[in-house]
């Protein structure tokens, strides 16, 4: 999940008869019940700041994790069912949008036709499986299963060429496990041993359940066992998350025949002419070790594993979209064994999902008409111009930069490109057919349409006004190679900026979420791109040499926090959301200060709170939230975010204006001396 943000807008008074009202009294932005005041915010600000909300908000059966983007989350899928339910009510036009969206929605209810159905609707997709002959017929089914969003070994997709931003290339990269990360398979700790053994009890239920044992007349546990030995294989093949994390190391530009010579027997020279990109000459590898080992893996197993491999990908990838002995064998494993939830989700919110991935502009733009008022764009760019000359402060002022570097720091920062509420155009959805026969069928054509959309974008002008999230997701996003930050509009709400609060809480919150983003562009990823979004190298070797240096102090940090017992933060994994939030927070405060100074704040206490101590406790209220033991061990192994704990408790020790705003001592767990805190934007 990457970070967040929302506007600004002052409330002001209305004329009544002739005269001007009273402007409307600001409340301080702090709820007063989200506190602990048993705890003492000088050693666990987390628990003082949000011990009350926590309360408030135990986690229920269906959620791993709840915070307050959960709970933002929650109302905004209200707000979406009652869309969709009202198109669902209607007769639309055959065809419409609103007519999609409605049999899409249809269809994902009707549990009785689902139950019904079985697995009749993967039936034919098996059997075609189940038929593979060959080398060549292993080679033309990964092209069919990639064609349709399925990726075993590799994932494909298009991204702008870290050499020339202005382009967009075709990139493959490594891929294929079913768990999700290398580390499931490697290590074995009695934790990590468990989960292989529920995730070959998966593999075994749904062979059998499918059909595909009894069509290839093996057992199923010999089949999820040949699965398991071709994805352990990938595993150790894989780069570990930090590896991932370089940008020029996971950058490897180079013609079709380079990598036809790395990785001969998965024949790229005819795989991107049969998945539609003919004219690719040039592409990225991201990890050529991974392709050279799981090509050779590809040469060496029987074509029997192979099919198995396709088999289960498919099956594993339509299990939420089947009947409920699918989804409800899915959810065991994804949901109770990864996350530790214990009930899953209402029918209604999967298929909201499920429409959010298949139709999202076309739903966030009836989301956007309803809900996102057009001068709240306006009020928000606004702000980012507040955040952004905060930041320029902050670069001048920096001791360790030398004025080149600053220079170029300062043209990236005014180059950033702002994205907020919705796109200037929409996406064309008039040739996704959604059908009445099943979901999943359904399911597979806007994967069809969406990877037809990605392999269209290769070898063509990139598109700077592309928007990478639905205006009704509730997040934010930096993009390196298009140098941009997005804010859709569902993340422009309390308790991210609230209209009646004093700005003290809103630039600790939002403000924060601003900064937050902005500074990605800087972190130890982003500083690698130059303000066109190219892979270049814009700093003397000094400046980078002295920015490692304050980085690591921050990585080293969050290493040393144990989160679980025997389990501790990985700060080379999380460096880069901890640096966005380091510089949110310094960023964001100063330009607090600014406003402060224009008496655009109220100076005096409010509800008990110093402007400052508001900004802080605004801050820790956005990471608030409740989460099982399972879903701290997944995160912690997965997630490149700090857990919500910790990007109170872990980040604010490095920041001076904290200590100072609630008068942290040494000998307080809150304290962290000057020459020890991480201080870089």
């Amino acid at each position: 999940m990457k970070k967040i943000m929302i506007l600004m807008s002052l409330s002001v008074g209305l004329l009544a008869a002739c005269h001007q009202a009273p402007k409307k009294v600001l409340t301080s932005g702090i709820d007063l019940s989200n506190l602990d005041t048993t705890a003492n915010p000088v050693n666990d600000f987390y628990q003082y700041a949000d011990g009350g909300w926590i309360k408030k908000h135990p986690l229920t059966a269906e959620y791993a994790r709840f915070g307050t983007f959960d709970q933002l989350a929650e109302d905004n899928q209200v707000r979406l069912k009652d869309l969709v339910t009202g198109l669902a009510a209607k007769q639309n036009t055959a065809g419409s949008i609103p007519d999609k969206i409605a049999t899409l929605y249809n269809l994902g209810m009707d549990s009785v036709k689902l139950q019904q159905q079985g697995s009749a609707p993967i039936k034919p997709w098996l059997e075609s499986i189940a038929k593979l002959n060959n080398k060549k017929d292993l080679q033309n089914e990964l092209v069919t299963l990639q064609k349709n969003g399925i990726m075993p070994f590799f994932d494909l997709y298009a991204e702008a060429d870290n050499s020339n931003s202005k382009m967009t290339i075709a990139s493959i990269n490594q891929g294929g496990l079913g768990i999700g990360d290398r580390d499931y398979y490697l290590e074995n700790d009695p934790h990590m041993k468990d989960i292989r053994a529920k995730y070959m009890d998966l593999m075994t239920r749904l062979f059998t359940l499918s059909g595909y044992a009894d069509m290839v007349h093996q057992p199923a546990a010999k089949l999820a066992g040949d699965v398991m030995k071709i994805e352990t294989s990938l595993a150790k093949a894989s780069w570990d998350r930090v590896t991932l994390r370089d940008p020029h190391k996971n950058f490897n530009k180079m013609e079709v025949k380079q990598l036809v010579a790395l990785a001969p027997d998965f024949d790229f020279q005819n795989y991107f002419q049969a998945i539609g990109v003919p004219q690719v000459k040039m592409l990225n590898v991201g990890q050529p070790t991974f392709f050279k080992s799981a090509d050779a893996i590809f040469k060496s197993t029987s074509p029997d594993a192979i099919k198995a491999y396709y088999a289960w990908n498919l099956i594993n990838s339509a299990a939420p979209y089947l009947s409920d002995d699918f989804g409800n064998a899915n959810f065991e494993f994804y949901g109770k064994t990864l996350s530790g939830r214990q009930e899953m989700r209402p029918r209604w919110k999967r298929v909201i999902s499920s429409i959010n991935g298949s139709l999202g502009e076309a739903l966030g733009q009836m989301y956007v008409a309803q809900y996102f008022p057009p001068a709240a764009k306006q009020r928000m760019v606004q702000l980012v111009k507040n955040l952004q000359n905060a930041f320029a402060e902050r670069i001048q002022k920096a001791s360790w930069m030398s004025q080149a570097t600053k220079d170029t720091a300062l043209a990236k920062l005014y180059a950033i490109h702002i994205k907020i509420g919705y796109p200037d155009k929409w996406r064309d959805y008039s040739k996704l057919p959604i059908l009445n026969d099943s979901y999943f069928a359904d399911i597979m054509r806007s994967r069809l349409f969406e990877m037809n959309y990605i392999l269209n974008k290769i070898d063509k002008p990139t598109d700077v006004n592309e928007w990478q999230m639905t205006p009704q997701t509730v997040n934010a996003y930096y993009n390196p190679t298009t140098n941009e930050i997005c804010f859709p509009a569902a993340i422009l709400q309390p308790p991210f900026f609230q209209q009646d609060a004093d700005d003290a809480a809103n630039y600790g919150a939002i403000g924060v979420v601003i900064g937050h983003e902005m500074t990605h562009g800087f972190d130890d990823q982003g500083r690698q791109f130059d303000k066109n979004g190219n892979l270049k190298n814009w700093w003397t070797p000094q400046d980078a040499k002295n920015f490692t240096a304050r980085a690591t102090v921050l990585s080293n940090w969050f290493s040393s926090i144990q989160v679980a017992p025997n389990t501790f933060g990985n700060g080379p994994f999380t460096l880069g959301e901890n640096l966005a939030d380091n510089g949110g927070l310094h960023i964001s405060f100063l330009a607090m200060q600014n406003a402060l100074k224009k008496g655009q704040i109220n100076p005096n206490k409010m509800d008990g709170f110093t402007p400052e101590q508001r900004f802080f406790l605004a801050y820790a209220t956005v990471w608030a939230g409740n989460i099982r033991p399972q879903e701290i061990l997944r995160l912690t192994k997965e997630d490149p975010h700090s857990l919500g704990k910790w990007r109170v408790d872990g980040a604010l020790p490095n920041i001076e204006a904290f200590q100072k705003a609630f008068n942290v001592k040494p000998g307080d767990k809150m304290y962290l001396p000057a020459d020890k805190q991480a201080i870089i934007w």
